[in-house]
């Protein structure tokens, strides 16, 4: 952006992509990006998560993984409209799901490009993510990226199988997220 760009100039909509992909990685470079996870849940009668949903997904390394709905916050977008905008990009019309009464998230991850600064890892940024336990009360299936979407049981989404299904840190995101809700095994 040149020294004579106005602000009235810049286009600050945010539903379209608000940076290309050059200005996108000029800032990855020397920015925090802010970003919201949302763990899907299902709950039982008794409001106890009975099932974790996960992604199957294609990640920025060219590895095939199980992951989180993620996704930036956008210019001008609030938690709640980045979480919802995420959930429905991944899940779909008919997931339903039901944000958290306060927009306070149950951890927060900081992602790095050097995997051994905190055990969350993204190659191309460093990234505070948002994390959140979202349940998800419709019929939630693989849209748009996602090459597959499934209901875990809590025991097998804190299982070491999946575990080793996920990078970058995202299965301690999940477990992370059973220990909130009392449902890590």
């Amino acid at each position: 952006m040149s020294e004579l760009t106005t602000v009235s100039e810049i286009d600050t909509e945010t539903d379209s992509q608000w940076l290309d992909d050059n200005d996108l990685e000029t800032v990855r470079a020397r920015v925090p990006m802010v970003y919201v996870e949302a763990v899907p849940v299902r709950l039982d009668e008794l409001g106890q998560v009975t099932h974790v949903g996960l992604l199957l997904r294609a990640m920025p390394d060219g590895t095939i993984s199980r992951a989180l709905v993620s996704g930036r916050v956008m210019w001008g977008e609030t938690i709640r409209e980045a979480l919802m905008r995420n959930l429905d990009k991944d899940l779909g019309p008919q997931a339903f799901p039901r944000l958290p009464a306060s927009p306070t998230p149950f951890t927060v991850a900081e992602y790095m490009p050097d995997p051994t600064q905190t055990g969350f890892h993204d190659p191309r940024q460093h990234s505070v993510n948002l994390a959140y336990v979202v349940p998800i009360e419709g019929e939630a299936a693989a849209s748009q990226e996602v090459l597959d979407f499934a209901w875990l049981t809590t025991d097998e989404a804190a299982g070491v199988a999946v575990s080793k299904e996920m990078t970058g840190g995202q299965d301690r995101i999940v477990r992370r997220a059973l220990g909130f809700v009392g449902r890590l095994p």
